[in-house]
């Protein structure tokens, strides 16, 4: 019987650990885990805030009639506010409404994992820069490896490696909206024990620079 509890939170944690925006850059950076988030963090100097709709699809592999479909909205805002809300949810993911992801801002990582920069790898073409992230408290994840260009200082893909053998794998696509370059869509491959499925990000109607309430980021809900 499959836990759509656990599938629902591993589509959740695929989603929400989206990149931040990204602008070209000098790619000649220190290789250290600082020097890499700086990078990273640094992009989009002029964007303050963002909001965007945003919609996903999960298919069960194995299940054709079991999936999710979830709408709903993404905020930012500077500096380090990061936040993704669902209109709606399955009745089995009620306790899931409102996720808070500090993933998904790479300014707040240092304060929640230990960060080594461990080589590169190759990803549509070109080199990535990869940097693992080990949570301070530990849960069940074991690491989780990012791959970032070393030119745009995107985040174009995320692995989440589980002490149970279970995998996450999350790419990213960008576009251009106005000056700035902003997260277009997610791709994710799930399997995790008795469970393999796909998901899929879009996200679209951005909204730069404009002001959101403080409380849109109030750590009440989620998990």
């Amino acid at each position: 019987m499959v836990d759509k509890r656990v599938l629902f939170g591993a589509l959740v944690l695929a989603v929400v650990a989206g990149a931040r925006m990204a602008s070209p850059a000098d790619p000649v950076v220190p290789l250290t885990p600082a020097g890499i988030l700086a990078k990273v963090t640094g992009q989009n100097p002029t964007m303050r805030s963002y909001q965007s709709d945003v919609h996903v699809s999960c298919r069960l592999l194995g299940f054709p009639f079991l999936g999710a479909r979830l709408d709903g909205k993404s905020y930012f805002k500077r500096p380090d506010n990061f936040e993704v809300v669902f209109d709606r949810v399955p009745s089995y993911a009620h306790g899931f409404t409102r996720f808070y992801s500090d993933i998904g801002d790479p300014s707040s990582w240092a304060k929640s994992y230990y960060i080594e920069y461990v080589g590169d790898t190759s990803f549509n073409g070109h080199r990535d820069l990869v940097l693992r992230l080990v949570k301070k408290n530990r849960g069940m994840i074991d690491h989780e490896d990012v791959a970032i260009d070393p030119v745009a200082w995107h985040i174009d893909n995320m692995q989440w490696f589980y002490y149970n053998g279970g995998y996450v794998s999350m790419s990213q696509d960008f576009r251009r909206e106005g000056p700035f370059l902003v997260l277009s869509a997610q791709h994710a491959t799930i399997r995790i024990p008795h469970i393999h499925a796909m998901a899929e990000a879009s996200y679209e109607n951005y909204l730069t620079n404009v002001a959101i309430d403080d409380a849109v980021f109030t750590k009440d809900g989620g998990r």
